[in-house]
């Protein structure tokens, strides 16, 4: 089997505003399960990039440690990359996003790598609203080590050993509106009509732009007794609607609102997804809160935008950094000299 990409593409492949194919954002080809959600969610990825005429070069993908973590390696292979230390990715995004303000970031991580070794470092990019776009493929367990529960697995979900999980969820969303977050969106990675246009508007939006994104696992959370499977999720996905509209296209989802959608996946299984009423304000950080808790209560996951605050003031323009790069200051401008650091001291005292 080959894991080498053919370089031949048809050449009469449609181009975005810069001239480049959805070709030219392509990565490597995915080791990852066959029939992976996460693959799903690099398709979205790409796709979103390619529709939104983002240069590939002016992109920086960050990334912590697990099967999410892989995911920069599947998509964007012309961009700038780093996969940093398990749960640690928050730093490397904030360390190069105040060195360079110009990239767009994308982080990339798991619920393990966010919600277990990286809560702290999640909370504080939260709070410091690092201009990037955070998406967690979130299944519920730890992919790489045999499927054990991840701290986002529901209270009383099944293991693939049988284990009964004895402890609440950590709900992502909610603890991102929660702390501050700017964005916060929710999706699920077969449904890339809602997927595609949230990631452009996470983007596009000034400062620290969070989506969750439920993404079962196909190997290790798809048997029966799991609340993460293709068919416990099937009834259970309440999509708010999605529209991204940039200068110059409109992207629409594919059903209309008060309306259920009936997915069918890979092996069979059918999710009903639930438009709702167009009455929900995402302006209002309290009732989104809410909106999530009842779904929850419901035993519903509520997907779509669920929080936005379109004033808010990234963390480069909070610190009044130079707008310029750091690498492209020079010396004078690094290293302006006694006089200057002496006038700087004396407008401290």
């Amino acid at each position: 089997m080959s894991y080498i990409k053919p370089k031949f593409r048809h050449p009469k492949l449609p181009t975005n505003a810069l001239g480049y194919t959805v070709a030219d954002y392509d990565g490597a080809i995915s080791t990852l399960c066959a029939g992976c959600g996460h693959d799903s969610i690099s398709a979205a990825i790409r796709n979103a990039c390619f529709k939104s005429s983002l240069p590939p070069h002016r992109i920086a993908k960050v990334s912590g440690i697990g099967c999410s973590s892989k995911m920069p390696t599947y998509f964007l292979s012309r961009s700038h990359g780093f996969n940093s230390v398990h749960g640690r990715m928050p730093s490397v995004a904030t360390g190069a996003s105040l060195a360079n303000r110009d990239l767009t970031y994308i982080g990339v991580s798991g619920d393990g790598d966010t919600a277990s070794i990286g809560m702290g470092q999640f909370v504080h990019l939260i709070r410091r609203n690092v201009n990037m776009t955070y998406i967690v493929a979130n299944n519920g367990c730890y992919g790489l080590t045999k499927g054990q529960d991840s701290a986002t697995a529901d209270r009383g979900s099944v293991a693939k050993g049988g284990a009964v999980n004895p402890f609440d969820g950590i709900d992502l969303a909610s603890l991102a509106i929660l702390e501050g977050a700017s964005f916060v969106a929710r999706s699920f990675s077969g449904d890339k009509e809602q997927l595609e246009p949230l990631i452009r508007a996470a983007m596009a939006h000034n400062g620290f732009a969070f989506i969750d994104v439920v993404s079962p696992c196909v190997t290790f959370n798809n048997h029966a007794g799991s609340t993460k499977s293709y068919a416990a999720t099937r009834d259970h996905l309440d999509a708010m609607p999605v529209d991204f509209v940039p200068m110059r296209d409109e992207i629409r989802t594919q059903y209309a609102e008060g309306t259920t959608k009936d997915v069918t996946l890979h092996d069979g299984s059918v999710i009903h997804l639930h438009k709702a009423s167009a009455d929900y304000d995402a302006n209002d950080r309290r009732g989104a809160l809410n909106a999530v808790q009842e779904a929850e209560e419901q035993g519903r996951i509520l997907t779509g935008l669920l929080f936005l605050d379109p004033n808010t003031q990234n963390l480069a323009v909070n610190l009044n950094l130079a707008s310029r790069p750091l690498n492209e200051l020079g010396k004078d401008e690094l290293c302006p000299g006694s006089k200057v650091l002496k006038s700087i001291n004396e407008g401290l005292r």
